[in-house]
């Protein structure tokens, strides 16, 4: 996982991130499992602005950077 947050803050890897120049992790779950990883990715992005925001605050409701803490 340190490895994808470096990549991500460092913008090595295109698309999201480095496309609208975010730098901030506010939010992650950690699993073992690649294939219900991606589900879940897939399934969050689905979801409305607001809901998302609101899975954010649920654990991290500073919205506080995450990455130091990895």
């Amino acid at each position: 996982m340190q490895r994808r947050v470096f990549e991500h803050k460092n913008k090595l890897v295109e698309g999201f991130t480095s496309r609208y120049n975010l730098n901030k992790l506010v939010y992650y779950e950690v699993t073992t499992d690649v294939t219900s990883a991606i589900a879940r990715e897939k399934e969050i992005k689905k979801w409305r602005r607001e809901k998302k925001n609101k899975l954010v605050e649920s654990t991290n409701p500073a919205w506080k950077d995450l990455a130091a803490e990895l």
